[in-house]
């Protein structure tokens, strides 16, 4: 039974290297500005882990293949210094590699979520409630209308608590279900939640993002490739939770521009 296990474990591990290496479950091809460093920062966290991971099954498939047999009558050897020393340069080792990844990876997170959107940036206001997303931009006069959040009724489409009748900013807010942006200009998004927490996942943008109810969670990206990309909720957020789901569409300028006049009835 020992050499079938040594063969198993090794089988496992050299399969499981040869997929991640190979990227054969990855995400699909990245359609933002910091992906590529997202992607490469990917490559080496798993070539890192992956090179403890392979070594170390490899080692336990040799142990257990070399003593697997019965035979009786040879010397017990221990471990200078007995168990403490291996489990303290384990210790060691992994939080040495932790460090370091923390560390690399800080600089891709931190132009995430510590570097502020560019000036010219599109706003977009985002409201995620159960089950579903809403988008609102600015109208013509390019400012958001107050939230008043005792407002909010979902049963006449005032999923921001707007009050354009006391209100003259809300009355040209566009509300929507399906995020639109143009190509390669910056987007930042002011995510609201009105219920329990949400998240907002675009995988080819590589960012997710969790929406936390009594905050406003802002995310900013620039999208590089024309096309239609699907977003998801990633928190359990109820029963309905399999049905939250919109899209990113992302267009050329000129038919951003008129995308948005035709929204707004111009």
């Amino acid at each position: 039974m020992g050499k079938l296990f040594a063969i198993v474990v090794t089988v496992i591990a050299l399969v499981s290297a040869g997929l991640i290496a190979a990227h054969v479950w990855w995400p699909p091809v990245d359609i933002s500005t910091i992906g590529p460093r997202i992607d490469r920062q990917m490559d080496e966290t798993m070539a890192a882990t992956g090179f403890l991971f392979l070594s170390s099954q490899l080692i336990l498939g040799y142990f257990a293949w070399k003593f697997s047999d019965n035979k009786d009558g040879r010397t017990i050897r221990y471990f200078p210094g007995g168990p403490g020393p291996l489990i303290g340069l384990a210790i060691v080792l992994v939080g040495v590699e932790i460090l370091v990844l923390s560390f690399v990876g800080s600089k891709v997170w931190a132009a995430v979520y510590m570097t502020p959107a560019e000036p010219d940036a599109l706003h977009v206001d985002v409201a995620a409630e159960q089950f579903a997303f809403y988008f609102r931009y600015a109208g013509p006069d390019g400012q958001f209308g107050v939230v008043h959040p005792e407002r909010v009724r979902d049963g006449n489409g005032n999923y921001f608590g707007l009050d354009p009748a006391n209100d003259v900013a809300a009355r040209d807010d566009t509300i929507v279900g399906t995020l639109t942006v143009p190509v390669n200009r910056p987007v930042l998004l002011t995510m609201h939640s009105k219920d329990v927490i949400h998240s907002f996942y675009v995988p080819e943008l590589r960012m997710q993002q969790d929406i936390v109810p009594g905050l406003t969670m802002p995310l900013h990206f620039t999208a590089t490739r024309v096309g239609k990309y699907e977003i998801v909720c990633t928190q359990l957020c109820g029963l309905g939770h399999y049905s939250m789901r919109s899209f990113l569409e992302v267009l050329p300028p000129n038919q951003f521009d008129q995308w948005l006049k035709t929204q707004s009835g111009d």
